[in-house]
């Protein structure tokens, strides 16, 4: 990479994009939700809004609630996930290619990060899991910006790497990813194996829909955004 060129960055999603944390995700919402004497919501419904603020995933699911409800199911959310990972009921598997497609693009020089609607101690307890900490130099939480799709944590992102939006990528199994993306002025890659379809990424902006990471390098490249 030449000094002309803009910085390679790379930030990806984690929930439904790196780690398949679907079961955890819908368990914790049930007991969120049991806990205050809701009916437990969709599975459906519940992958639908993974990506956002806790509080506003919860508005979502419960529209018609009262004004403080949504932030007491997403307090109620976050004790049933610490319990269900003290207990060691959390598994959040990686998705197939995840260490391998890390390396690639490492080794072509780019700078790796991830934006999350996790907070940052939930990131780091599910990147420790797989020693992945160590693999990323900006994260993005719900801690430090507004959620996804505000572009807060692509531009946060940007401005701790000093990478340009022209060569910045965004890749997440959300429409709230692709949002996010466009409203930044990045590429936007979505993956075809999260929460949301694969039309619904297209609609929301995504420049390009991968059905494996293997495929990412190649695409990467067709839409300008990798070294040559």
């Amino acid at each position: 990479m030449t000094v002309s060129e803009p910085l390679r960055l790379a930030i990806f999603d984690c929930d439904g994009t790196l780690v398949d944390s679907q079961h955890s995700i819908v368990a914790s919402m049930n007991a969120a939700f049991e806990a205050h004497a809701y009916p437990k919501p969709d599975a459906e419904a519940v992958r639908m809004v993974v990506g956002l603020p806790l509080h506003v995933a919860m508005g979502r699911l419960l529209p018609d609630a009262e004004a403080d409800v949504p932030k007491k199911l997403a307090s109620s959310y976050i004790e049933a996930f610490h319990s269900l990972r003290e207990k060691g009921e959390v598994a959040d598997p990686l998705y197939p290619g995840v260490l391998d497609i890390l390396t690639v693009l490492e080794d072509a020089g780019w700078i790796l990060g991830i934006a999350t609607g996790k907070g940052r101690r939930g990131l780091l307890a599910t990147l420790e899991t797989h020693d992945l900490v160590e693999r990323f130099q900006t994260l993005q939480t719900s801690d430090t910006a507004p959620g996804k799709p505000n572009p807060g944590m692509l531009l946060n992102a940007m401005g701790e790497t000093g990478a340009d939006p022209k060569g910045t990528v965004m890749i997440g199994d959300t429409t709230f990813d692709m949002e996010m993306a466009v409203a930044a002025g990045t590429l936007a890659v979505g993956v075809s194996w999260g929460y949301h379809p694969e039309e619904h990424l297209h609609k929301a902006g995504a420049h390009v829909v991968i059905d494996d990471f293997a495929a990412l390098p190649g695409e990467l490249k067709s839409l300008g955004g990798a070294p040559s």
